[in-house]
């Protein structure tokens, strides 16, 4: 069989991508892939290091005010069409799957003008532009969050598979994730961390935070900065506490995420959907601390529909504090019975089987072909 990828600008729109091909690897065995990315996107420099043969076209997104540059963008669709219709003519792929962004906008519709079976994912519950655009024209539209498939009144089928990030966390191994951490296993674990690069809201936070640890000093806190942020936040730590105490740990970026996951009790994060993906395939309860800065407000939808079903609790950047953020994670890691009930929840909404559903689907889709 031969893929079509597609997706990027940033990790959560790639990593799901990436999900699907390792399954599809698995369960297809001898699949030639081919991604096109955009050139400015983060998928440009992430896919080829997952050995992805990678093409790319110069693409932007829409600006929702008015602007010239929107122009300029349709112009750059127009000819993304033609350049993603003359790379699926020389790769002749079996179908083409679009994880969002807007660089999935041209090749996926590309796709649907030449009739090859096409596939969008939407990872939010609010659907990005991108997506709710394909959706007229795919033959599936697969969503993460059960509910949202109302989302998508013009599609001509739409299935609940969950994320497929879900699938690629679901064997995480705890023992190497306590190993990498350096702490005993079984270790009761609170993570905080702010996305792969940081934000400044959390970190700051993580400072006003640290007095208030000493009451918790049974539990391991470790504290994931991002680069950008680790040397300036480890060392007002240093100056408030008078040094660092062994139960917490700053560390500027953790590269076995699923396994340091898998050890973990209770996590403080943004509400990205592939993060939420893989928390709730491991179950593991969340305080939830969703980004203002992203496209309608999704970030808030996604971290909601955990907190609906008791799965996590939800503290808006405004209301962030030290004091608010310590005094969530002490009213559940002091309260063994709550801690079991919202890993329970979460667990729930996990869907470990992600990434089969999608292949199914694949399957369905290409059993001409097959």
């Amino acid at each position: 069989m031969r893929v079509v990828l597609t997706g990027g600008g940033t990790g959560g729109h790639i990593y799901p991508a990436v999900a699907i091909a390792r399954q599809i690897e698995a369960d297809i065995p001898g699949t030639e892939f081919l991604y096109i990315g955009g050139k400015r996107g983060l998928e440009s420099t992430l896919i080829p290091k997952e050995n992805i043969p990678f093409e790319s076209i110069d693409i932007t997104g829409f600006r929702r005010k008015l602007s010239f540059d929107n122009v300029k963008t349709v112009m750059r669709f127009v000819k993304g069409v033609q350049t993603s219709k003359k790379l699926l003519q020389q790769f002749k792929p079996d179908i083409v799957i679009g994880t969002g962004g807007y660089v999935c906008g041209p090749v996926v519709y590309a796709a649907s003008k030449l009739g090859i079976p096409t596939m969008i994912h939407e990872q939010n519950a609010i659907p990005g532009l991108t997506n709710k655009f394909l959706s007229r024209y795919v033959d599936t539209v697969a969503v993460s969050f059960e509910g949202s498939e109302s989302s998508f009144p013009k599609a001509r089928r739409v299935i609940y598979t969950g994320n497929p990030r879900a699938t690629t966390v679901r064997l995480a191994s705890s023992e190497r994730g306590f190993a990498s951490l350096g702490l005993p296993v079984n270790s009761q674990v609170v993570l905080v961390v702010g996305g792969s690069r940081g934000a400044k809201a959390i970190n700051d936070a993580m400072i006003d935070m640290a007095p208030h640890l000493a009451r918790l000093n049974r539990i391991q806190f470790v504290y994931v900065t991002g680069e950008g942020y680790y040397e300036k936040t480890k060392e007002q730590i240093r100056e408030v506490l008078g040094g660092i105490p062994n139960h917490l740990h700053v560390l500027p970026y953790v590269h076995n995420m699923p396994e340091v996951l898998a050890s973990t009790s209770l996590i403080v994060n943004r509400a990205g959907a592939s993060f939420l993906a893989e928390i709730t395939s491991l179950g593991i309860p969340s305080i939830l601390i969703p980004s203002p800065n992203v496209t309608n407000n999704h970030q808030e939808a996604n971290a909601r529909t955990l907190e609906k079903r008791g799965a996590a609790e939800v503290i808006l950047e405004k209301n962030l504090s030290g004091e608010t953020l310590f005094a969530a994670i002490e009213k559940i890691m002091t309260d063994p019975q709550r801690q079991i009930q919202m890993s329970n929840e979460s667990r729930k909404l996990g869907k470990p089987d992600s990434a089969q559903l999608i292949v199914e689907e694949i399957r369905r889709l290409t059993k001409s072909s097959l």
